[in-house]
């Protein structure tokens, strides 16, 4: 596993700077919609610009002078010493290059130089790229299961899906949490390599595995079972506590 305290280097003419102003807000929103396909209301500028204002996490990612990604957190009860990451989002020319990985470090040493000690976020559970991002690369702990979480959402990742996601913790003064052991494995959830594509060319599809998956989820938990880790070829690895 990746040690994620171990700061990855930015390629050559990209910055992470806070997002000041009126023009660099809107600029920021306007990226994360074409990230996500012409979602418009997916980080409207009046609200990224008041959670900028009022102290919150949010920066862009800059190639040069071109705003090329954005990331906005915002912190939750006072007591927690918590942040909760919204969304984080890198144009897809730029995609794949570990950009990603250099936004959560960011927000890493950011959160801990405000006494933060773990950030949370969520993901969709039938995304394999991201569930190797965040359970094998970073080391975060699944916590919950959220069932069709944020409603319908009309953009061109999530149109016509329901909304289930993970929510993840992020312990950042703590060891990544390892892949467990093969005789540690009570039972596994395997999810499609890639969902995006078979969003596009086999709908019907796509909608069972999201049942599928929803349902061994919801029935491992039930039964006591918590997610351990993730593998590329099993999926979810499920253990006892």
């Amino acid at each position: 596993m990746t040690d994620p305290s171990a700061d990855p280097v930015p390629p050559p003419g990209i910055e992470i700077r806070p997002l000041e102003t009126v023009e660099e807000v809107f600029a920021a929103s306007e990226v994360l919609a074409d990230v996500w396909s012409g979602d418009r209301g997916g980080m409207p500028p009046n609200l990224l610009r008041a959670l900028a204002h009022s102290g919150n996490y949010a920066v862009g990612l800059y190639d040069g002078d071109r705003l090329v990604g954005a990331s906005v957190a915002f912190f939750a009860a006072p007591s927690e010493r918590s942040m909760h990451s919204h969304i984080t989002g890198v144009l897809p020319q730029y995609q794949r290059q570990g950009l990603g990985r250099v936004l959560k470090q960011h927000q890493r040493a950011w959160a801990f130089a405000r006494e933060v000690g773990h950030i949370t976020w969520t993901f969709d559970p039938l995304v394999a790229r991201n569930a190797h991002f965040n359970l094998r690369v970073l080391g975060t702990r699944v916590t919950e299961y959220l069932v069709n979480q944020y409603g319908p959402m009309d953009d061109g990742v999530n149109r016509g899906d329901e909304t289930d996601r993970l929510l993840v913790a992020w312990a950042l003064a703590a060891p990544p949490v390892p892949t467990p052991p093969d005789d540690a494995v009570v039972a596994s959830v395997g999810i499609p390599s890639d969902i995006e594509g078979l969003r596009r060319e086999k709908a019907t599809d796509a909608a069972s595995w999201r049942l599928r998956v929803r349902a061994q989820f919801l029935q491992h938990l039930a039964d006591g079972l918590v997610v351990g880790g993730f593998d590329d070829a099993r999926g979810y690895l499920f253990v006892r506590p």
